[in-house]
């Protein structure tokens, strides 16, 4: 593999010009996630203008008062739904929390829904004209796109294309606009976001206004990836790691502070975590399986309590 994060033209395969060449976007992408975990994704039909107009409605609520945001934390949440503020997210094993402030937007569902306990209606903040409808139109492109890409891979290890998508249809995935506020002191030890990995199968990262985004590769460096304009960063998380028996690498990554000026700007994010359904059994694939890989996790696991685990690690439950 090249010593760069690769990015790749989708429309090889949803509109490909030959099934030649349709195979070898998912055996190229099936690579590229094995050794790093990550890749771009461009050409994904997300119009520019759904993303301009979802970050301006994002930073409208971002600039409201602190009273004003508090009024949708729900205590005791989790951080499931609706506002986090400033300070509470910390990565796993860090000492400090991140420099963060940020949104949650969940699916959709009716509230007589077998996962309706899981999965909290969401809240829209009144204050901001056309938060929902932008939001909520960004978090179901997002979900295409991410099944577009679960499809690419399914086939590269083996499984019918449309494997992930009875599995993953009422996911508990999660749209996150994030502001990390302007840095205003030189010597504090918190960082943007701390090294982490991703809990979910994938994430797919839209439009992050400023560099920042460094990914650690195999070689124990850190690899900064700062995209174009028209790519989205799309990552594998822990889920698809145990899924895949680590055929798929969930990869550690951080949000690093700019220098100088640069710091004293506030930036913008938006990820789209994507889950499977809450009662999805994460257990290793037997495709994913060899005498060279034998199976880590004997034991399985639901994507909830897979979930539930993880958010008491990063100080959200």
């Amino acid at each position: 593999m090249s010593s760069a994060i690769p990015t790749f033209d989708i429309r090889r395969f949803t509109h490909p010009s030959s099934a030649e060449d349709r195979q070898r976007f998912v055996d190229e992408l099936g690579a590229a996630y094995r050794e790093w975990g990550f890749a771009g994704i461009r050409n994904h039909g997300i119009p520019q203008s759904l993303i301009d107009d979802s970050y301006d409605v994002f930073q409208r609520f971002f600039a409201l008062p602190e009273d004003a945001k508090k009024r949708y934390h729900v205590a005791g949440g989790g951080g499931a739904r609706g506002y986090t503020p400033f300070g509470v997210e910390t990565a796993k094993g860090a000492k400090y929390s991140d420099l963060k402030e940020f949104w949650h937007i969940g699916r959709e569902i009716p509230r007589d829904s077998k996962y309706a306990d899981d999965m909290p209606a969401n809240l829209w903040p009144s204050e901001v004209d056309g938060f929902r409808e932008k939001g909520y139109a960004l978090y179901q492109a997002l979900d295409d796109l991410g099944s577009q890409v679960l499809g690419a891979l399914a086939l590269h290890i083996g499984l019918p294309e449309n494997w992930f998508a009875d599995k993953t249809d009422s996911g508990n995935s999660i749209l996150r606009p994030i502001h990390y506020p302007p840095i205003t002191a030189d010597d504090i030890p918190n960082v943007r976001a701390g090294a982490h990995e991703d809990i979910n199968l994938i994430t797919l990262l839209v439009g992050a206004s400023a560099a920042g985004l460094e990914v650690l590769s195999k070689k124990g460096e850190w690899v900064p990836f700062t995209s174009d304009a028209d790519t989205i960063v799309v990552n594998i998380g822990d889920m698809l790691q145990r899924l895949t028996n680590h055929v798929y690498p969930s990869t550690t990554h951080r949000v690093v502070n700019p220098p100088g000026e640069q710091a004293r700007k506030p930036r913008y994010s938006t990820p789209f975590f994507l889950h499977p359904n809450p009662d999805f059994l994460i257990e290793v694939l037997p495709s994913c399986v060899s005498t060279d890989n034998p199976s880590r996790y004997p034991q399985a696991i639901t994507a909830q309590g897979y979930l539930e685990e993880r958010l008491r690690e990063i100080k959200l439950k």
